[in-house]
């Protein structure tokens, strides 16, 4: 196949899925896809065995969710617009506002609905500011306990998410017991509690016997039916974006421009000021692999190689599947990279590939 491209092998995806699927067996929680992070909808087919259902940021996600994902579809936005509340609830099992006056804006239209409330602890796990949903004057979610107790007959579930990138079980252990002493009261008064994605509980060594225990213990405590919206924990190394180098040069280093860009097709690499993953990144050879666009701090990061680098070479950049696809965009209208399946068998089959007809509709 013509570069670039992502690669999503079905073979690497199937240890999480195995993972989710005995945590939830295990502990009694649901798990939902959280769309925001993956929603290439062609391996739903393989997630959705192992999955209940998905979770969303926008109407469109719901909708994606409920055409293409079997089980539960639970509709969540920071805003929903007044244009958008019908299609929301007409694809949507449950309903999770951000704010007590969103709740009481749409609660006559939602009135019958299964309806929730984002709830914010105050505390996350988030090294970055700018994902970090507890950070100062943030508007994600309701915090103080008397106002959220004051429209308690409206809703039937709590949404907490504050966990990012969390592969440490005590720390999670710990924020969840400060959310039961501080929301306690509230939660038993609830049938449901979503305790959003960010665990990174698929990753290797992460406790899962101790994870599955916990939430089982939280669930009876409260009586409630526990939901994770696990993204990143889904999808991690099982994605590889397909590149080709084009052109070489020396500038006190040796760079190598590839087909791709960050910009374009790992924005959080640059959003983040995160370097790619090559593997095995080994050898005598030093090179600092480029994007190619106009964008001067394009760049994917310092590797090193086995042989010198030349025009024509693949690389494979791995772990390329969360919040790249769903982020992907038209800038210096480089060409977006197809997307691909290995199969279980080895087979390798293209789904979908982009044209200028696609970046020329884009626009206007």
């Amino acid at each position: 196949m013509q570069t670039p491209y992502y690669l999503i092998d079905k073979s690497r995806l199937l240890p999480n899925l195995q993972k989710i699927a005995w945590l939830t067996e295990h502990s009694g929680a649901k798990a939902l896809l959280a769309l925001k992070c993956f929603a290439t909808w062609s391996v739903f087919d393989l997630i959705s065995e192992y999955l209940d259902g998905t979770t969303s940021s926008s109407l469109f996600e719901v909708k994606l969710g409920r055409q293409h994902f079997p089980g539960e579809t639970h509709a969540y936005s920071v805003a929903w617009a007044n244009h958008e509340i019908d299609d929301v609830l007409r694809n949507s099992d449950k309903v999770i506002f951000n704010s007590i006056g969103q709740l009481s804006r749409f609660e006559e239209v939602s009135r019958g609905h299964t309806r929730g409330l984002r709830v914010n602890p105050g505390v996350s796990t988030s090294t970055f500011d700018l994902a970090d949903p507890a950070r100062p004057f943030s508007r994600l979610g309701e915090h103080d306990p008397a106002a959220i107790e004051a429209v308690i007959d409206q809703i039937s579930g709590f949404m907490f998410h504050n966990n990012c990138e969390n592969g440490d079980f005590d720390r999670f252990d710990a924020m969840l017991q400060g959310i039961e002493d501080r929301f306690g009261h509230l939660i038993a008064q609830m049938d449901w509690i979503s305790l959003g994605g960010g665990i990174h509980f698929t990753g290797e060594g992460y406790p899962l016997d101790k994870l599955a225990a916990r939430l089982k213990a939280f669930a009876d405590t409260y009586g409630v039916q526990v939901y994770l919206e696990p993204g990143e924990a889904v999808i991690t190394n099982s994605t590889t974006l397909e590149v080709s180098v084009l052109d070489t040069l020396h500038n006190g280093k040796n760079l190598a421009i590839v087909d791709s860009s960050t910009e374009a097709h790992m924005l959080d690499l640059l959003i983040y000021r995160e370097s790619a993953k090559i593997a095995p990144n080994a050898g005598p050879e030093d090179w600092m692999i480029c994007g190619k666009s106009c964008l001067a701090g394009d760049i994917f990061g310092e590797f090193k190689f086995p042989a010198p680098l030349a025009a024509g070479d693949r690389i494979s950049i791995q772990d390329a599947a969360g919040y790249t696809m769903v982020k992907k965009n038209w800038f210096n209208g480089v060409q977006m990279p197809s997307i691909a399946i290995k199969e279980l068998d080895g087979t390798e089959r293209l789904v979908r590939a982009f044209s200028y007809d696609d970046f020329a509709a884009a626009l206007s």
